[in-house]
């Protein structure tokens, strides 16, 4: 399955009413939360700070797609991707859910492990880090695809798939991951913070106008 399906129109309705809803909640939610916070606690007592910048960076641009692609969901009537209702503890926005939110909060520090040490390293002519990043991106889109094919995650438009996935919002994901601590720690600091406070403010207007 490369390409969505109309037909999943119903299960994304059902999607819709479960935002935030607590109907399913269950303590995974809580487990999963403190093994993100012991693996981001363990980088810092170690002082890994590049992976803690890589984590936070990657996590912030997630967020921000996440918040994007809610927005469609209120404009267009459905959303590129949407979780089902009945795959998740607690929804946090149509198209992601706590468990897969974690799971992006983990993923630019543990990947960030494997970039070489070398920053200027040229893999086939690229920049390793850029080179990384696509190669991330295409894991990352082909386990979308699998996704799309199990109830739990639903794509709607049939011209949204697995190009589109690696190319708008995976390749983006990693390029955060492992270009931002690249820059010098003051410029780590401003990213960041301009990419979170985004985040918080867009959070803060939009949940209570009911649009995400």
């Amino acid at each position: 399955m490369w390409f969505g399906n109309w037909n999943n129109t119903a299960a994304a309705d059902a999607a819709k009413n479960a935002v935030r809803s607590t109907a399913n909640f269950n303590w995974t939610f809580i487990f999963i939360l403190a093994v993100v916070a012991a693996l981001y606690i363990n980088e810092i007592k170690n002082k890994n700070y590049r992976s803690v910048v890589a984590g936070l960076s990657l996590y912030a641009v997630h967020w921000l797609y996440e918040i994007a692609n809610a927005v469609i969901n209120y404009a267009a009537g459905y959303a590129l991707w949407t979780v089902s209702a009945q795959s998740t503890s607690f929804m946090l926005l149509i198209g992601v859910s706590w468990e897969l939110s974690m799971m992006f909060a983990v993923a630019g520090l543990i990947t960030s492990k494997l970039l070489p040490a070398d920053p200027k390293k040229k893999i086939f002519g690229l920049n390793n880090r850029v080179a990384f990043a696509v190669a991330n991106a295409a894991v990352f889109s082909l386990v979308e695809v699998f996704l799309a094919t199990t109830p739990a995650f639903i794509w709607v438009y049939p011209w949204w798939g697995a190009l589109p996935v690696f190319v708008t919002t995976y390749i983006p994901f990693f390029l955060a991951a492992f270009l931002v601590p690249e820059q010098k720690p003051k410029s780590q600091k401003t990213i960041l913070i301009a990419l979170w406070s985004l985040v918080v403010v867009l959070l803060a207007v939009l949940i209570p106008l009911k649009i995400i």
